[in-house]
């Protein structure tokens, strides 16, 4: 049994006028319930409402896309991505998707975050942003949230999964950055609770997007890609080349990919079968 699903009966039971019960684990910490199997919407409302709100405040590098500002670019083309994945979700079950890049510098991160924006714009659309690049993770910095507690904090048994969320005021998307930094990733990434954990999301999430190492430098986004429902592969026109590209699928035996991103296009240019949006600029 999962500490995902003990958290979730747990908070069934909990009543928020009253102190929180003792963690199961022994410590003396007050016990925060995490995310667990459901039985009824009002108990995903009632724990999803212990995760601290912040303010939706990207770097101004960024290039995140702002439901205020509906005109600006790229807000169009993660909208065409965003409705040609709801169509594929349409016609099997996908809910957990791996965003990867044959190599660094290819927009990964860029793509996993304006995606996770765009999908959380819809109603009722509930979304999870998790950051699985443990090696040089980058999402907290375009949010600019904390880093700590995040993933590996839950994985390691240090925090609690509400903990290790934030709330992303004025959308439906939850974040999870990469939390405290460790020594090997990639045995973290073989715990059994990693699969439990992207078993488990989809309870809560419509979608869960998960940014992770690129696929030539490490092993941590093969890993993922055996364990979630779809891989979308991000490359960068003019930077990616068809050795990289034919490399990175094939080292995904091209196995639950769903789609090609390119990545610093010109509007108006030639694009393959895989292409699934085109963005000006970075």
């Amino acid at each position: 049994m999962s500490r995902v699903h003990d958290a979730l009966r747990r908070a069934e039971h909990l009543n928020p006028a009253e102190a929180p019960p003792v963690n199961p684990q022994g410590d003396g910490q007050p016990f925060v319930p995490s995310i667990a199997e459901v039985s009824g919407a009002s108990m995903a409302a009632g724990l999803l409402g212990q995760v601290e709100s912040v303010a939706f405040n990207p770097a101004p590098e960024s290039h995140l896309i702002d439901w205020r500002q509906p005109q600006e670019t790229p807000n169009e083309e993660f909208r065409s991505l965003r409705t040609r994945l709801n169509h594929i979700q349409s016609l099997q079950p996908i809910h957990t998707v791996v965003v990867t890049s044959p190599s660094p510098a290819e927009g990964k991160s860029f793509t996993a975050a304006n995606l996770a924006l765009a999908e959380s714009h819809l109603a009722d659309n509930m979304v999870l942003l998790a950051d699985f690049d443990l090696r040089r993770p980058i999402l907290h910095n375009l949010l600019q949230v904390p880093r700590t507690p995040g993933v590996s904090d839950y994985l390691m048994g240090q925090a609690q999964l509400t903990a290790a969320l934030r709330k992303i005021e004025g959308t439906n998307l939850y974040f999870m950055p990469a939390g405290t930094p460790v020594k090997n990733p990639l045995e973290l990434l073989n715990l059994k609770e990693v699969k439990s954990l992207l078993q488990d999301l989809p309870n809560f999430f419509n979608w869960v997007i998960l940014d992770t190492p690129p696929l030539l430098f490490s092993a941590d986004a093969n890993l993922l890609s055996t364990i979630c429902d779809g891989t979308l592969l991000v490359v960068r026109i003019g930077s990616t080349t068809v050795d990289t590209l034919t490399r990175a699928m094939q080292s995904l035996c091209e196995n639950n990919i769903i789609g090609i991103v390119a990545n610093g296009a010109r509007a108006g240019e030639l694009y393959s079968k895989y292409t699934y949006y085109y963005s000006r600029s970075e």
